[in-house]
């Protein structure tokens, strides 16, 4: 009986491990679509960027127009953990990292190689 009791502990233990061990992967729909992005004080003043990320079998993908370039470029990675996605790219000759976190469904706030305040906003079709 007191084998039975100890396997019982000892599956309910290795059953409660495995979920504490097991990596939360958050959904990446918040941050899927089309997004213009304000970063604020650069040296050539406020700049705006438009955004679009989409994630396909788990992996989150992000792209970006350079200004007076006709077609998107695609950013060299863009992860997602919680309610923020980290990206990094090249631009005008300048890799760079970004972060955005959630505001609220439609906004979000971050920076721009830790430098730079921006400001998302979700484009939304009308």
């Amino acid at each position: 009986m007191k084998s039975k009791i100890t396997l019982f502990c000892s599956l309910v233990l290795l059953i409660t491990l495995s979920f504490a061990f097991t990596p939360f992967n958050p959904t990446p729909e918040y941050f899927e679509g089309k997004w213009s992005v304000l970063i604020k004080g650069t040296p050539s003043g406020d700049a705006t960027i438009p955004m679009r990320f989409e994630t396909k079998d788990g992996k989150t993908t992000g792209y970006f127009m350079e200004e007076g370039v006709a077609e998107e470029k695609k950013m060299s990675s863009a992860s997602i953990s919680g309610d923020v996605i980290n990206t990094s790219f090249n631009i005008t000759g300048y890799d760079v990292t970004l972060t955005l976190k959630k505001v609220d469904s439609d906004h979000a706030k971050g920076d721009l190689m830790g430098m730079f305040d921006v400001e998302g906003t979700r484009v939304t079709k009308k």
